[in-house]
């Protein structure tokens, strides 16, 4: 198996559901711009409240993707 080398970024995703939907959104929009997406890790989580009720939930993910041999 050869060695990999990965770059890392940070995203923030967002949903009116749920945490899991949040990060889902956040991986999802990653993955349509960068190739080889390879994990995540959430790094924070937050939301808004809006008349006393959860009205967002936000995550910030690192991803993490493989760099391609020139």
């Amino acid at each position: 198996m050869p060695d990999h080398v990965y770059r890392i970024i940070e995203v923030a995703g967002s949903s009116e559901n749920s945490i899991e939907d949040a990060i889902r959104n956040a991986v999802a929009r990653a993955s349509r711009t960068l190739r080889q997406v390879g994990w995540f890790e959430v790094v924070q989580t937050r939301g808004h409240v809006e008349d006393g009720k959860v009205a967002h939930f936000q995550v910030i993910l690192k991803v993490g993707f493989t760099l391609e041999d020139c």
